[in-house]
């Protein structure tokens, strides 16, 4: 996906990941709205709810921009998607290929001749919480990474926005999500652990309406790590719902396994 893979920072690895599973671009953008002042933070994580996205498929194309201040790069990608079973990226020729399940996070690069295939330990280490599939989809469609539903949250309006804040903070990293009050899906989602100096941060910058689902137009996502930081932009073409899809997927032999500490 990147000229080098094994060369990317820990936070860089944990991106790649991370965007493969956003959703897709149209013409149509949805407006914000105004907030309700009175909305209880109970109601607006119920109508988060209630946006939840129902599909069986996705695919298309998509722009991957990486800069981490030192070098800048960019690829497009097909995107295979079925929602709550896997996802696939293919870059041009199959250079890189990409497949993840609920159970396996797989990789591999045809420049380096190097491939990884592991689980989703290595990513849940790196946020400091149990990270998987789910969480991961959920994060990237647009919806809460963690159930909301499990907290108790204070709600604060900012921006025009829903802030959602626990009200207990949490011992291992911080949380805050920002809600927009038209389709109650996410503005910011931010992960934090302020001691270690690490931060992960979605941005999503718009929402659009393709035939009946909303999903995210423009997406940016900053992972701070000490003194290092990297940025990723995602943008989305010619996607398509529900087509029948094949998945293939084969690590070369002779390949060398990527070992991430």
């Amino acid at each position: 996906m990147i000229n080098s893979i094994n060369k990317l920072q820990k936070w860089a690895v944990l991106c790649i990941f991370v965007v493969v599973v956003v959703s897709c671009k149209s013409t149509n953008i949805v407006k914000s709205g105004a907030v309700d002042e009175n909305l209880s933070a109970k109601a607006v994580i119920r109508n988060h709810y209630y946006s939840h996205l129902s599909f069986k498929t996705l695919s298309g194309k998509m722009r991957i921009d990486y800069s981490d201040g030192e070098t800048t790069q960019s690829v497009s990608v097909s995107l295979r998607m079925e929602k709550d079973k896997a996802i696939w990226l293919s870059a041009p020729l199959g250079i890189v290929k990409a497949y993840i399940t609920p159970e396996r996070v797989s990789f591999y690069n045809k420049m380096d001749n190097e491939f990884f295939d592991g689980n989703f330990s290595y990513l849940s280490q790196l946020l400091g919480t149990d990270l998987d599939f789910q969480k991961v989809q959920n994060l990237l469609l647009g919806e809460a990474l963690f159930d909301l539903r499990e907290e108790k949250y204070t709600v604060a309006i900012s921006n025009d926005n829903y802030q959602l804040k626990p009200k207990k903070a949490g011992d291992l990293f911080k949380t805050l999500f920002q809600i927009e009050p038209v389709n109650y899906k996410m503005v910011t989602q931010q992960l934090s652990q302020p001691w270690e100096k690490r931060l992960l941060e979605i941005s999503y910058k718009n929402y659009q309406k393709v035939n009946k689902w909303i999903l995210p137009g423009e997406i940016d996502i900053t992972a701070l790590d000490g003194d290092h930081t990297n940025n990723i932009t995602v943008e989305f073409r010619n996607m398509e719902f529900n087509r029948a899809l094949n998945f293939p997927y084969n690590i070369p032999n002779g390949f060398k396994e990527i070992v991430l500490n």
